[in-house]
């Protein structure tokens, strides 16, 4: 039997919760029952419920856009839809102003610089300052909701890529981490979550029965996403991480980048649960774009002992070692968004004695996590 999500136990349950409501929707391709109807159709068409507004996310609600987007009507319903990635990442307060609830159904992948959470984040913040509730119909995290890793984000260097104070791979789904910003940040919003039924912390997604629908254009398939918090770090930097190829994030490399160099230096520290194979590539768009790049292939041998942060934490090191004058490594906190951990890398501190530095954030962090966690 497949999990059910959150608008699956919605349906199931008459739409009780929005009865006799006036909604909006935050959501996008990715906002499907497990009979794969969309969220849009299924409140559109529900009764005793009235949707009168659209809202999409970084990639726009057909999940096609890797730019700005832009306001617009959804042909299907005629309904407008209100960018949350163009001139604002907030809804404006006029476009909340009919609205008795605003709903967030949207797949995230379980990183934190995976822009869906910081949109939720933002849409909590505008719900409270009008004074309507939001809800959440919780999804699974693709990736478990048993792995966190990664450094804590400096609180005063928060941003749309770091909206909150979490690890790189937080271990959490979308409606445990809006009770923890409704709380933690004091938002003070009327949060509902209605949680997903079937889904244990420690299922990947390919247990849970449910279809795979890429939650972004370059996020194929759920390889990628276990790779993500490790290999996504990169790509503020002059590295490719395989956007415009056939799998993104599943490699990386640069023009100046030796792979086999890079590779071999990476297999000899013995990482659990991956290996790394010499490729070259030429990506057809993003960073260099038609330049044939040396680079290495990431390869999970082992999903469970796999430590995706501690892998880019590695990588990082290596390319200090083996690249130090081409690599762009100051962009490299865009993403980490922790000074301690840069400069250590810049010292050279070996990565298993930086992630070490790691574990008290960690620990206070999952004292906070346990508080707002929903499944077991």
């Amino acid at each position: 039997m497949s999990v059910l999500c959150g608008v699956d136990v919605l349906v199931r349950d008459g739409f009780a919760p929005l009865r006799g409501q006036r909604v909006g929707l935050v959501t996008n391709h990715t906002g499907l029952t497990c009979d794969l109807r969309s969220t849009i159709d299924v409140l559109h068409a529900a009764p005793g419920v009235k949707l009168v507004a659209l809202f999409g996310p970084e990639h726009g609600l057909r999940g096609d856009r890797d730019e700005k987007v832009a306001d617009g009507k959804d042909e299907a319903t005629g309904l407008p839809v209100y960018s949350l990635y163009g001139q604002s990442f907030r809804p404006k307060p006029e476009a909340l102003r009919d609205l008795d609830a605003l709903v967030f159904d949207i797949q995230d992948i379980g990183c934190r610089f995976y822009t869906y959470i910081s949109t939720m984040g933002h849409c909590m913040e505008a719900c409270a300052e009008v004074g309507i509730h939001f809800v959440v119909l919780d999804r699974p995290n693709p990736i478990t909701g048993t792995r966190v890793e990664g450094p804590t984000a400096d609180q005063d260097s928060l941003s749309f890529t770091a909206w909150h104070p979490i690890p790189v791979q937080h271990g959490m789904t979308v409606g445990e981490l809006a009770r923890m910003f409704n709380e933690e940040r004091r938002i003070g919003a009327g949060l509902i979550v209605i949680p997903c039924e079937g889904w244990r912390r420690s299922d990947w997604f390919d247990a849970t029965g449910l279809t795979w629908t890429n939650p972004s254009p370059n996020m194929r398939c759920l390889n990628q996403a276990t790779l993500y918090p490790g290999i996504g770090l990169l790509e503020t930097t002059n590295v490719s991480v395989g956007r415009g190829t056939d799998t993104p994030f599943e490699h990386f490399g640069a023009p100046w980048m030796d792979g086999r160099r890079v590779a071999s230096a990476l297999n000899e520290i013995g990482l659990p649960g991956v290996r790394f194979v010499p490729v070259r590539f030429v990506p057809d768009a993003s960073v260099f774009k038609g330049a044939s790049c040396g680079g290495v292939n990431v390869v999970i041998t082992n999903r469970s002992q796999f430590r995706a942060v501690r892998t880019g934490l590695e990588i990082a090191g290596v390319l200090l070692a083996v690249h130090r004058s081409e690599w762009s490594f100051d962009r490299y906190n865009r993403l980490l968004v922790h000074r301690a951990t840069m400069e250590a890398l810049r010292r050279g501190d070996r990565p298993a004695d930086i992630e070490r530095g790691w574990a008290s954030g960690l620990r206070r962090f999952g004292r906070i996590r346990s508080s707002y966690l929903l499944y077991r």
